[in-house]
């Protein structure tokens, strides 16, 4: 199955809105990704709704409701890629396919207790897929077994690999701390059990109390985009947003060239910075998320403010530096799947499957 902002020929896609959906046309072709899987055997069952114009890390939608979470109902899925997940975590196929801009694989990933992959930026085609924030946007997949899960990353990955062995591991000590004492603990415990799999881990700090701004890069450098892409039809057509997405793209309107120049300088310094943390044979690990997953029935905005900020201070260190990163179910906490990450180097991709087949955990 597949989120609802790829092209499928002969049929809408409709971002998530039901404004973009009356207006748009069916597609003539299908999205480059999705025709590699067919051709490769697949068989696309179903088109899965996905946050308003994937404008939240929540997994809700105000106007198509919030998917179950099958393995923790009473919290969310996560989002944007949220009914991706739901799908794959209930079983209703083998695999989904979604896009992550600011973590959409990675959180439902985490709480829905699968496999999803953020690839390293343009190893995976994104033509036909509705552009957000280009700088940023890259296709992922989820599913619950580490074996296919490898198979659909190497249909998927375009370029050449960079292989090499594993051989040296930093622990990302600052998030860490920042993660709920429940999951803290329970990490703790995987990692112990998957120890002699990987290299003594070295405890550092990747950004310390420069996580706010890099986040604050993130989001302006993210909204400045936005403008380009989502907002024109959004602002020519009246479109009904809902709580919290409405806010963000009002806020992403009032970005100026100087703001985001100034983002992009940091940016830069941010993408050296990780580069040259993650060399070849060189992975970071954190928790994929720095808390366990939202109660259902909250609505986007305010309330979930938060956890939107925490969040997005764990996903956008890849994001800024075009990283590949893996989130694997690791183990649960308070009855809610946990993730752990491991971000690895620029075309790293096959490394981190090989990875996950390697420490699948029962």
């Amino acid at each position: 199955m597949v989120k609802d902002l790829f092209a499928i020929a002969g049929h809408k896609v409709a971002n998530g809105s039901p404004d973009w959906y009356a207006h748009a046309r069916a597609a003539r072709a299908t999205a480059r990704a999705i025709q590699w899987l067919l051709d490769a055997g697949a068989s696309c069952t179903g088109i899965t709704i996905c946050d308003e114009f994937f404008y939240s890390v929540l997994g809700s939608n105000a106007h198509y409701g919030q998917p179950i979470n099958p393995r923790a109902p009473g919290h969310v899925t996560g989002g944007s890629s949220c009914g991706s997940a739901a799908a794959a975590a209930a079983g209703m196929c083998d695999f989904t396919l979604g896009s992550d801009t600011g973590g959409s694989i990675r959180v439902p990933a985490s709480f829905c207790g699968l496999y999803g992959l953020r690839p390293t930026f343009g190893r995976i085609d994104t033509q036909g897929a509705t552009p957000m924030a280009p700088s940023y946007d890259t296709v992922g997949h989820l599913a619950r077994e580490a074996e296919l899960f490898r198979k659909v990353g190497h249909v998927l990955l375009e370029g050449e690999p960079v292989y090499t062995d594993i051989e040296r591991l930093i622990l990302a000590e600052d998030f860490f701390r920042h993660e709920e004492p429940s999951a803290e603990e329970a990490l703790w415990r995987v990692l112990a059990s998957i120890g002699p799999a990987l290299p003594a881990p070295e405890h550092r700090t990747i950004a310390g109390e420069e996580i706010g701004d890099w986040r604050n890069a993130f989001r302006i450098i993210q909204g400045f985009e936005i403008q380009s892409t989502l907002l024109p039809f959004i602002q020519s057509h009246d479109v009904n947003l809902g709580p919290g997405i409405k806010e963000r793209f009002a806020a992403a309107a009032q970005i100026t060239a100087a703001e985001a120049d100034a983002a992009r300088v940091l940016r830069t310094k941010i993408v050296e910075h990780l580069t040259a943390l993650v060399p070849p044979g060189t992975l970071i690990v954190l928790p994929t998320t720095p808390t366990l997953p939202p109660e259902r029935g909250i609505p986007d905005g305010d309330a979930t403010g938060e956890f939107r900020t925490l969040t997005l201070q764990s996903t956008c260190l890849a994001g800024h530096a075009g990283l590949p990163q893996i989130s694997i179910p690791a183990t649960e906490g308070a009855g809610c799947p946990i993730g752990l990450s491991f971000i690895g180097w620029k075309g790293g991709d096959e490394a981190l499957l090989d990875l996950a087949v390697r420490i699948e955990l029962p």
